[in-house]
């Protein structure tokens, strides 16, 4: 059967038609070096499948802090979700899932789902165009790079690309984006891995028979490039039609569930042999400035509850269709959003169906087997009053959620990890046993029992802090109310010990600020009310 026909005839059971049609796929090439690692039987054998919440998902009603409901619940008259129906995680008391997030509450329950708190980075871009190319390039918030942290990962793997792929010992796509358009995440220094595969006709369009030599002007380097990358499309088109043709899915996804959809192709590819180890999927719609609730009787109801049910429910069967095929100790999954929402909902809508505006740090997930199954990181701080301007603050780097499942969990060891990321980031232990590492408390060193003291909260002209170390580099900043870093207080080793800062109040404006005191692995914050 061609290629287009059994597209037209496909069933709704079969979702390759999805793949290659409706969720607007593309393909990226594999290299000799990634190849050697990670071919099936090695300890680097691993997939990463990247989820992408595409708007801005609001982390303070995916992941509600119980330790301080009553502030939640003032902050949030309209859309704060009520006690009753929110899904306890086993073991943290003061954590709880949004109420249509039972997929994940088993995860969790099971060891099998991650959480690090408030992920986001200084002076946050409340743009969803500028803040997504942060994310995607791991840049600072005032540089703009024209390469993303997955094409640096593929050019140190694959030097030279797209010259010679695919080729005997590199058959397949390196990376697959189903239903996703972030071509930056895998632009290279030297080359956009990228080739389109928009809809079906694509397949029967490939142009055959072009031998003819390129002339040695600047017009034939393109035209052979044009060339090449013809030519690895259809060749990627027939070896992902092959995957699917070889898998079969072993569980049962929900009906009605886009991302479900998409994640059971993924699992069928990888049954079927294919050797992309990187995939990215996209659920949109998380930008809810209004409408995040619709029910105020059941809280759970709106725009916000179907996205969370969504991925849940998708990333639950997912994760059982991978556990039947008996390939789940080599496939890990993780979200990301472009930023959170602000603490204080914006009561817009009409109806009492409000929603919340651009904010900043937002809880990540990671979830598999081999995820270090917890939570990284404190609740969040919600002050007793709040603006319409306060945000969260920041407890980890984005930057360092990446530089930790890189080595975690694709192996990438310096030099190398410096180069993809441009500088060095805080790790994190994100990966249990089964991993890069022989065991994920290789990353503790030792240092545990960290804290923070301000000695006089609320505070007016100075207070002084006391820094509590277990010996090492350490830094101590100052957040603002939108979540920027005011100014750095201390940035160097500490001895194990108590060591004392002063801060002064420089006519900063009043209102709630933080400060984050980190020592490797570790962090702590504290909330600061600077008065008049």
């Amino acid at each position: 059967m061609k290629r287009r026909k059994f597209i037209q005839s496909a069933t709704a059971g079969l979702v390759v038609p999805t793949l290659v049609g409706g969720f607007s796929a593309k393909a990226y090439a594999e290299s000799p070096l990634l190849s050697a690692l990670l071919q099936p039987g090695t300890d680097t054998d691993h997939v990463l499948v990247v989820i992408y919440l595409n708007g801005g998902n609001d982390g303070l009603n995916t992941l509600v802090p119980l330790d301080q409901y009553d502030h939640y619940v003032r902050a949030r008259p309209t859309v704060h979700l009520p006690l009753a129906g929110l899904l306890p995680l086993n073991g943290f008391g003061s954590l709880a899932f949004h109420p249509r997030l039972g997929g994940f509450q088993q995860l969790f329950n099971e060891g099998k789902l991650t959480i690090v708190q408030s992920v986001g980075y200084d002076k946050p871009d409340f743009s969803h165009f500028r803040s997504t190319d942060i994310w995607a390039s791991a840049s600072d918030s005032d540089e703009v790079l024209g390469t993303g942290w997955l094409g640096r990962y593929l050019d140190s793997e694959y030097p030279g690309f797209p010259a010679g792929y695919p080729n005997p010992q590199n058959p397949d796509p390196l990376a697959l984006q189903i239903g996703s358009n972030l071509p930056l995440l895998f632009q290279g220094p030297a080359a956009q891995m990228a080739m389109n595969l928009s809809n079906p006709d694509i397949f029967g369009a490939w142009p055959s028979g072009i031998d003819d030599p390129a002339p040695n002007t600047p017009y034939g380097k393109e035209l052979q490039f044009i060339r090449t990358i013809n030519r690895q499309s259809s060749t990627y088109a027939d070896a992902v039609l092959s995957a699917f043709f070889k898998g079969n899915n072993l569980a049962t996804y929900p009906a009605g569930n886009y991302l479900a959809d998409v994640m059971k192709v993924i699992a069928r590819l990888i049954k079927g042999g294919l050797k992309t180890r990187l995939y990215l999927v996209s659920a949109g719609g998380f930008d809810t400035h209004s409408d995040q609730i619709l029910d105020q009787k059941d809280k759970g109801m709106g725009k916000h509850g179907d996205l969370l049910k969504m991925l849940g429910d998708a990333s639950f069967a997912f994760q059982r269709d991978l556990e039947a095929m008996k390939l789940d100790d080599r496939v890990m999954g993780m979200t990301f959003s472009e930023f959170g929402r602000r603490i204080r909902d914006n009561a817009s809508g009409g109806n009492g169906a409000g929603g919340t505006d651009h904010g900043a740090a937002a809880p990540m997930f990671l979830f598999g087997k081999r995820a270090a199954s917890g939570v990284i990181g404190s609740n969040p701080v919600i002050p007793a009053n709040v603006s319409v301007n306060d945000n969260l603050m920041m407890q980890y780097d984005f930057r360092s959620v990446y530089t930790s499942v890189l080595q975690q969990w694709l192996c990438v060891r310096q030099p190398a990890l410096q180069s993809i990321l441009l500088r060095d980031y805080q790790l994190l232990p994100l990966v249990k046993d089964g991993g890069c590492l022989t065991n994920v408390r290789e990353l503790d060193s030792g240092n545990k029992g960290i804290d923070l003291r301000i000695l006089t909260n609320p505070m007016v002209d100075r207070t002084d802090v006391d820094m509590v170390s277990n010996g090492g580099r350490a830094l101590l900043q100052l957040f603002g109310p939108m979540g920027s870093v005011v100014k750095t207080l201390y940035r160097g080793s500490l001895s194990a010990g108590t060591h004392r800062v002063s801060v002064e109040s420089e006519a900063y404006p009043p209102g709630n600020y933080y400060l984050r005191f980190q020592q490797q692995s570790d962090q702590v914050t504290r909330h600061l009310i600077i008065a008049r």
